[in-house]
């Protein structure tokens, strides 16, 4: 890890997270260490906050819904995709990011606990996303939500989905988000992009580790498609703005930076955070890390300026 100049701070993290890593390199023992590093990361729930877990288009998923009164037009809305390269996580390994989003902006967040290759390879946690979309275009769930003021976000395989999701929506002439955001997003990018090399065995995520997650996502599916890696869309009009938050020290760096650059030259709007020291899967690091603080910082005045704040 010497040959990247990350901070104290960053590192001491990345000896953390490493603490929880196993000889038993097992499925079920990747998905049990991955929780319990997660558990170690996850602070006690925020008063003020209520959550629930109920189904929507039969996927389920977990709302975090500040204990105010219900705004006239409904809620403001953040749908959650999780990262954990499709194969683990779930609804309690990203408790922490909705913990902060829905109590920091006092807005309801929905996270998807879309079903995990390999046992479900691709399509079905796109499949997934998209019917939790559908049902809460359909006013289903227990919440009143504003469609206007409807935003998707996902770290790493999450961001994929997002991107994945609103090209979906887009070519079937549905209703779109009213923003994107992706967090240090995997988006499969050719093989050859700079980021592959130059942070190969990068902390906490290496290019084999990445190539390994693509290829149990994508097993089994033939031809693949460009709703499994949004680089390979042909068309990037019409698409919803977009936030997109890279790490410096990330073999998926230059997939973020490849699409803020396609969607710019669609005339699509694209902000595009460069994360300078940052890593893959800092963003448990909040609080610990003043990078990490300013990457969240910049996100909540993103989130803010699109009308996703009741504060």
């Amino acid at each position: 890890m010497a040959e990247y100049p990350i901070s104290s701070q960053m590192r001491t993290f990345v000896a953390k997270t490493e603490s929880f890593s196993s000889d038993d390199s097992s499925l079920a023992g990747l998905r049990q260490n991955y929780d319990r590093m997660c558990q170690a990361f996850t602070p006690p729930t925020p008063e003020g906050l209520q959550l629930s877990d109920f189904s929507l288009g039969g996927v389920g998923v977990r709302s975090y819904a500040p204990m105010a009164p219900v705004p006239i037009d409904g809620w403001p809305c953040l749908l959650y995709m999780h990262g954990g390269g499709w194969v683990v996580g779930g609804l309690d390994s990203h408790d922490f990011i909705c913990f902060e989003l829905a109590n920091v902006l006092q807005v309801l967040v929905i996270a998807i606990d879309y079903r995990l290759a390999p046992e479900h390879p691709f399509p079905a946690a796109y499949d997934d996303c998209r019917a939790v979309w559908q049902a809460i275009q359909a006013g289903q769930g227990p919440h009143a939500i504003n469609l206007q003021r409807l935003v998707v976000i996902g770290d790493s395989a999450g961001g994929n989905l997002v991107a994945a999701l609103c090209l979906g929506l887009r070519d079937g002439g549905q209703a779109l988000p009213r923003a994107q955001v992706l967090i240090y997003p995997g988006l499969g990018g050719p093989a050859d992009l700079p980021s592959r090399r130059d942070c190969m065995d990068a902390p906490l995520l290496s290019t084999a580790d990445t190539d390994c997650y693509l290829a149990l996502y994508l097993q089994g599916t033939g031809k693949p498609s460009a709703y499994a890696m949004p680089l390979l869309a042909e068309d990037y009009r019409g698409l919803p703005g977009a936030l997109i938050a890279v790490a410096q020290f990330d073999p998926l760096r230059d997939d973020g930076m490849l699409y803020a650059e396609r969607l710019r030259a669609a005339s699509v709007k694209a902000v595009l955070y460069p994360g300078k020291g940052l890593i893959h899967g800092c963003l448990r690091a909040r609080g610990h890390v003043p990078e990490v603080d300013r990457l969240y910082d910049y996100l909540l005045h993103f989130l803010r300026s699109e009308g996703l704040t009741q504060v």
